[in-house]
């Protein structure tokens, strides 16, 4: 979506903050359970350029290679404090993303794109998982339009009529093709937990194999991140907002990969946040 700024600063702010605290309760469980994982994205790029959040962003995305994910989704839960749950499609029937949040319980924080969604999602962070790419070029495009067409089928199962950035006869087509998508599944008794498992199957595809890659196949562009074992680990421990938490260690090469001069502020139509439709952070 097209960035947008938040009219009250201290909101943004807030956001940051909690989030942040959702983060250090990732962190330490991870420490205890001995799951490695890595800052992810943007949230990577924060932790270098600024130390903490990049100033108009409001997620955090943490990377895991799929193994690790696996051993985090069932091993954590008993760890994690009462505050938090892990949420995705294997616990939630109107789940509309294929990777998992670790989420606050009781806020809500509803994006834009999220706005007619039947899951309300709250204040999380992204927990994706890495899955490995096939060396042969011809094999990882057939993976990756598998990934990114359940992918988008599994958004439009989640909601007839999704956030759209355009206007005009295109936006009608749009929603006329999403409406019809989206009723049919239903109406064939496709569930986002059926499509999770066929975009697993495909992402999954050559877990055991002996490839370079890991990629986060929930992205368009798969390979915008990938990156080898050992690029990631042994990972860094850095500050961010005043915690520590975990970076590649190559952090530097893969950053400049996905990014070029990612040191470097982005202009303003180039960067991108999760403006709310809702927020709603209770106590906190």
């Amino acid at each position: 979506m097209a960035f947008k700024s938040y009219e009250n600063a201290d909101e943004l702010r807030r956001v940051q903050l909690v989030s942040t605290k959702i983060l250090a309760e990732f962190d330490r469980v991870c420490r205890e359970l001995s799951i490695p994982y890595v800052a992810y994205a943007g949230t990577a790029i924060g932790a270098v350029r600024h130390h903490g959040f990049i100033p108009w962003d409001d997620d955090v995305d943490i990377a895991m290679t799929r193994a690790d994910y696996e051993q985090f989704l069932e091993f954590a839960p008993a760890r994690l404090g009462e505050q938090f749950s892990i949420v995705n499609s294997r616990n939630e029937p109107d789940f509309p993303s294929t990777y998992s949040y670790l989420a606050l319980n009781s806020t809500y924080f509803i994006p834009e794109f999220y706005r007619n969604c039947a899951y309300r999602k709250p204040l999380s962070i992204d927990i994706f998982p890495l899955d490995n790419v096939p060396d042969d070029e011809r094999l990882y495009l057939k993976q990756s339009r598998r990934t990114w067409l359940w992918g988008r089928l599994m958004f439009v199962r989640a909601t007839p009529s999704p956030y759209l950035a355009i206007d005009g006869w295109k936006r009608s087509l749009v929603l006329a093709a999403t409406h019809t998508a989206h009723w049919t599944m239903r109406a064939l008794g496709i569930t986002p937990r059926w499509i999770q498992k066929q975009w697993d199957s495909a992402a999954r595809l050559y877990e055991g194999a002996d490839t370079e890659r890991m990629a986060d196949y929930s992205d368009r562009d798969p390979l915008a991140w990938a990156v080898t074992y050992e690029d990631m680990f042994p990972a860094l421990d850095v500050q961010f907002e005043g915690i520590t938490v975990k970076l590649p260690r190559n952090y530097d090469a893969i950053l400049t990969r996905g990014y070029g001069d990612y040191m470097s502020l982005p202009p303003l139509e180039s960067r991108k946040n999760h403006y709310p439709f809702l927020i709603d952070l209770g106590e906190h």
